[in-house]
C-alpha cells in the first residue's frame, strides 16, 4: 500500500448494473482489436483515436495492409491520450494522479512515462486489474503504478489524496453527479480533473445509433449539458472544453477498414456525422466554495 489508501475499500460491486460491467469486461479478453495496435509497446487502450490517419495504408494489401492499420489506429489512440496529458499542464514526480476506470492500464502508464508520478488506476474488472499489474511489474514502474480493484463511485481512498483525476471515456457507466461528488471528495482543493468522453448533444439526440452504442458497450450515453450541471454542482470550475468530434471521425473510418472492426463503427461514424452525438475533453479546476471540513474528508 502507498500512502494513505485505506485498507479496507468498499464494495466494488453494489448493484446489478454494476455487475454487468464488470462481467461485461472481465470476459472481454479476446478483444484484438484492443489488443494487437498495443502489443508492441504494451499501451493496451479501450478508447478511440483522434486525428486524420495514412491514407496510403488503403492501398497496401493483405496482412501488409492490416499491420499498418493497426499501428495507424494505435498512434491515434496514443493521440488521444496525450491530449489528456496536455490538459493537466505542469505535474510534478511528487504529485499523485487517478485514473478512474483504468482498463488494462494504457492511459495509467502514459502519464507515468509522462510526468514520472505516483499514479492509480481503477476498476471493477477483476481480470483488468490483474492484467494491468502484470504489465506494470514488465514495465518496472509497479511501485510507482497501482492498479486497484474499486468503483469509481466509491473509491475508498482518503479526503484530498489525488492532485488530479482523469477519466478516459468511462463516464457513461455512472451517475455523474455521484462520479463528481466522489472525485470533489478525492481531489484536493485547486487539483484538476480532465475528461474525455463521447455524449449525446442535447438538443439533436438520442437516435437508433447512440441506443446501438449503449447496447453494444452495456452503458448509458450522458447529455453533453449533464457534465457541465454535476461539475458546477461540485465546485468544478472548467478551464477548457474542446470538442473533438471532427477530429474522432477519421479513427472510425479507418476501423472500418479493419479485419478486426466490430460492428459499432458504423453507428459512431453515423452519430458523430449527425451530430446526435459527439466526443469532447473537458479540463476543470476543483474550487470549493466553502471550507472543507474533517467530515469531508473521510469516505
Amino acid at each position: 500500500m502507498r500512502g494513505s489508501i485505506m485498507e479496507t475499500a468498499p464494495a466494488p460491486i453494489k448493484t446489478a448494473y454494476e455487475a454487468s460491467v464488470a462481467r461485461y469486461w472481465d470476459t472481454k479478453r479476446d478483444d484484438e482489436i484492443n489488443l494487437l495496435p498495443g502489443a508492441e509497446d504494451g499501451l493496451i487502450h479501450h478508447h478511440y483515436g483522434v486525428g486524420d490517419f495514412d491514407h496510403t495504408i488503403l492501398g497496401l494489401a493483405g496482412n501488409r495492409r492490416e499491420a499498418a492499420l493497426l499501428g495507424e489506429l494505435h498512434r491515434l489512440e496514443n493521440q488521444q491520450t496525450e491530449l489528456i496529458l496536455d490538459a493537466l499542464g505542469r505535474v510534478g514526480a511528487d504529485a499523485r494522479l487517478l485514473d478512474a476506470g483504468s482498463g488494462r492500464g494504457g492511459t495509467c502508464f502514459m502519464l507515468h512515462d509522462r510526468f514520472g508520478c505516483l499514479v492509480d488506476g481503477i476498476t471493477i474488472s477483476e481480470y483488468q486489474v490483474a492484467y494491468a499489474s502484470r504489465l506494470a511489474d514488465e514495465r518496472g514502474c509497479d511501485g510507482r503504478v497501482a492498479f486497484h480493484l474499486r468503483n469509481m463511485l466509491r473509491t475508498g481512498f482518503a479526503g484530498g489524496h489525488f492532485d488530479a483525476v482523469v477519466t478516459n471515456e468511462t463516464t457513461m457507466y455512472v451517475d455523474l453527479f455521484e462520479l463528481y461528488r466522489e472525485f470533489a471528495r478525492i481531489i484536493r482543493p485547486g487539483g484538476r480533473y480532465v475528461c474525455i468522453t463521447w455524449c449525446i448533444n442535447d438538443s439533436a439526440g438520442p437516435d437508433e445509433n447512440t441506443h446501438r452504442i449503449d447496447t453494444h458497450y452495456g452503458c448509458a450515453m450522458h447529455e453533453r449539458g449533464d457534465y457541465f450541471k454535476a461539475l458546477a454542482q461540485h465546485d468544478f470550475v472548467p478551464s477548457a472544453v474542446v470538442d473533438l468530434t471532427t477530429d474522432a471521425i477519421p479513427y472510425w473510418e479507418l476501423r472500418t477498414h479493419s479485419t478486426h472492426r466490430t460492428g459499432i463503427e458504423d453507428a459512431f461514424l453515423a452519430a458523430y456525422r449527425r451530430g446526435t452525438a459527439s466526443f469532447m475533453l473537458i479540463s476543470a479546476e476543483y474550487a470549493p466554495t466553502r471550507t472543507m471540513s474533517s467530515s469531508m474528508l473521510v469516505p
